[in-house]
């Protein structure tokens, strides 16, 4: 059913918020660090914002499509229809820290960033839903579920309605390591929902299956992310140090929850191939590891997306001259990598472009480059642009298999 809403942003005053963070931790680390690894997100609530004056038009809510764009598997492709489609794609992660739900979505923003993704031949964008905080996603201090705002569902509305628009398939993550990060003033609730299998079932059952109910019938949402970087949960003191039973829990329920609801594709943003691979510290994404943890056979991920930038080359190697299953994953799905740099070029030795035409060579079934819209120092438009154009000029067919 297609649902309409009227929709009017704020006149005059749309926030864009540009982060100022060192892209310099990614460049560097050690294979069993407790470093967080992970700039983006430390000094988002304290970035300098440019005011912009733009005119936001009112939008009618219609993120309903007919199925012929829908993302699905077959093997280790991607296919679209009868077409194999291939993810040339992006982290727009926010505009503003923890954009929806907030006072600080902008329409305005998403229609025009997405309308440059479009422009540059970019077919997909990962978007954090919830960035740390219970804003919009509310739990109580016991880890139970509590609620989800209007502001909340009314706002993803506007966000799918404009994916659908302009063609950017959505990695929608529903969580972050920043989550569960001692610094968060929600932290306590996350750690008490992720560790309890009760609580992780309200959460899922309050949350997750609402999204993929409400939002299946948009095709434009590609997939589901569970968690960003949930190594750090495990090996950094700031954010638990939780089991990986407990975490991968979450993802086996909620696999299974998307799954029986939905037919959204679900994956998880691993920061390192160390732990979705049995080459290493083992596949924690693995799909027998997920049933055993739920005991339900549909808790399996439809795809890999590991992160991965350069401070990692010295301990796993580099990915973009190998196939997946060379750089340590088994083979069984598609693979994307779900982070790199846009502007390693001066530590890699490699432009962006040369990574994208890499695995695409190799096998592999995209790329998202960290980020379109410079959230940090990892690179912006001006670095991801001729990469993305390169691999339309390259393979068209696949980046753009509707035509």
């Amino acid at each position: 059913m297609k649902i309409y809403r009227r929709i009017f942003s704020a006149m005059l005053a749309s926030v864009l918020t540009l982060g100022l963070v060192s892209c310099g931790s990614k460049t560097e680390s050690t294979a069993d660090s407790k470093s967080d690894n992970s700039p983006k997100a430390d000094n988002a609530d304290s970035t300098e914002s440019t005011v912009i004056d733009l005119n936001a038009a009112p939008i009618d809510i219609d993120y309903a499509t007919d199925g012929a764009a829908k993302v699905t598997v077959d093997g280790t492709k991607f296919m679209v229809g009868d077409k194999e489609l291939w993810i040339n794609g992006v982290n727009t992660p926010w505009n503003n820290w923890n954009d929806f739900g907030s006072d600080k979505f902008s329409y305005v923003f998403w229609d025009m960033h997405f309308a440059e993704l479009e422009e540059a031949g970019i077919n997909a964008s990962r978007v954090w839903i919830n960035c740390n905080d219970c804003v919009g996603v509310i739990l109580n201090e016991d880890g139970s579920f509590r609620e989800v705002t209007d502001k909340h569902w009314q706002d993803l509305d506007v966000l799918f309605t404009l994916a659908k628009k302009h063609h950017i398939y959505i990695m929608a993550t529903l969580t972050s390591f920043d989550h569960f990060k001692d610094s968060n003033n929600c932290y306590k609730n996350w750690r008490n929902m992720i560790t309890s299998s009760d609580n992780i079932d309200s959460f899922v059952n309050g949350y997750v299956v609402p999204f993929a109910e409400r939002y299946d019938s948009c095709d434009y949402l590609w997939s589901i992310d569970f968690m960003n970087e949930p190594d750090w949960v495990h090996e950094n003191a700031e954010s638990g140090q939780l089991s990986w039973d407990d975490i991968c829990n979450y993802f086996a329920r909620g696999a299974a929850a998307v799954h029986e609801h939905s037919d959204i594709l679900t994956t998880v943003g691993f920061g390192i191939i160390k732990y979705n691979s049995d080459n290493y510290e083992g596949n924690y994404g693995a799909d027998d590891y997920l049933s055993t943890l739920s005991g339900n056979d549909k808790s399996y991920l439809d795809f890999y997306s590991t992160h991965y930038y350069y401070w990692e080359h010295r301990w796993f190697g580099y990915p973009f001259d190998k196939s997946p299953t060379e750089f340590g994953l088994d083979g069984t799905k598609p693979c994307v990598i779900g982070e790199v740099a846009a502007n390693d070029v001066s530590e890699s030795g490699e432009t962006l472009d040369t990574k994208y035409k890499g695995c695409y060579d190799n096998g592999w079934n995209g790329v998202m480059a960290w980020t379109s819209n410079g959230v940090d120092a990892c690179g912006d438009m001006n670095d991801i642009k001729p990469a993305a154009e390169a691999i339309v000029g390259a393979a068209n067919d696949k980046v753009h298999p509707l035509g």
